[in-house]
């Protein structure tokens, strides 16, 4: 059952047409599972934090995408789930955005697994330095003259089911597509967007074990698929590909620095026509909350 799980997913969309980045983008997205699932807070039945930082397209120098993003989840049994806070900043050429969700979800077993049912509320801000700006010609009322910034509120909405060796999740962000209005009557429309993600961790021995998993978003009209595997050495060092369609291959690398702490690399080699990589770091830490409760009788792999 578990394995075809997978199965199925790679079936359903793998017939996908699959194109540029609509949202930021994270090669290490297994490790961030809550920037675009809430159904995930307090999965993991502790308190996490994971940051990521992306340096994309390094060979463009100033004006290229760089993107961190800082989560924050725990499991809190008085309110039946988990609450969590995600942040991301972007900036691209003259645009500095800021996301900004809290999340709850309602957690409950499910066979031998759990599944969380949440829902976010946030706030994402954009802003641009108009002065900054080299129009073809001048004069357009279109392009701002001096800083000019936006605000919105947006919703979204996840499911997050995982057991012992498998998680799935899917989910939505910008639920009702709100629409940014700049201080010079600009408007920006923010487009919902989709996600699947699901994993599978495999015990081959001991020693070693698999890790594969996907990540799918999408905004309806085009989609972007990421297919990873993880080899992962006495759950401590990994390493492993991934390729995303249409776009690049993704080396990935880490190492569990303590019991608690994780850290973890990964490097784009772009084959579309852009031809510039990227590069992007990870660092987690986890620990265990101690309740005066029963034991589950499910557990949560370190690695998903």
């Amino acid at each position: 059952m578990k394995r075809t799980l997978i199965f199925v997913c790679f079936i359903v969309f793998a017939s996908l047409k699959v194109e540029a980045q609509q949202t930021p983008q994270f090669s290490q997205n297994m490790f961030n599972k809550l920037a675009n699932n809430p159904g995930f807070a307090g999965s993991m039945e502790a308190i996490c934090a994971t940051a990521l930082h992306r340096q994309q397209w390094i060979g463009f120098g100033d004006g290229r995408p760089v993107t961190t993003n800082l989560s924050v989840d725990a499991g809190v049994p008085a309110i039946y789930g988990g609450v969590g806070l995600n942040i991301v900043n972007e900036t691209i050429g003259q645009y500095d955005n800021l996301g900004l969700q809290l999340s709850y979800a309602y957690r409950t077993e499910l066979g031998n697994g759990q599944v969380g049912t949440g829902i976010s509320l946030g706030m994402y801000q954009s802003s641009l330095d108009g002065s900054s700006l080299n129009p073809a010609s001048s004069g357009d009322p279109a392009l701002p003259t001096a800083d000019a910034q936006g605000s919105a509120l947006d919703f979204g909405f996840g499911i997050y089911y995982n057991n012992e060796d498998a998680y799935i999740g899917l989910s939505s962000s910008n639920i009702s597509e709100p629409t940014i209005e700049w201080e010079n009557a600009t408007t920006q429309k923010l487009v919902r967007h989709y996600y699947l993600i699901s994993g599978y961790y495999y015990q081959v021995s001991n020693a070693i074990s698999l890790n594969p998993s996907i990540f799918l978003k999408s905004d309806g009209v085009t989609s972007q698929l990421d297919i990873n595997t993880n080899l992962i050495y006495d759950d401590k060092i990994w390493g492993g590909l991934s390729y995303r369609l249409g776009e690049s291959i993704i080396i990935l690398s880490g190492m569990n620095i303590t019991e608690d702490l994780k850290f973890g690399v990964s490097y784009d080699v772009v084959v579309n026509s852009i031809k510039q990589n990227s590069l992007e770091f990870m660092l987690g830490y986890c620990f265990k909350i101690n309740y005066d409760r029963p034991v589950s009788k499910y557990k949560n792999p370190r690695f998903l």
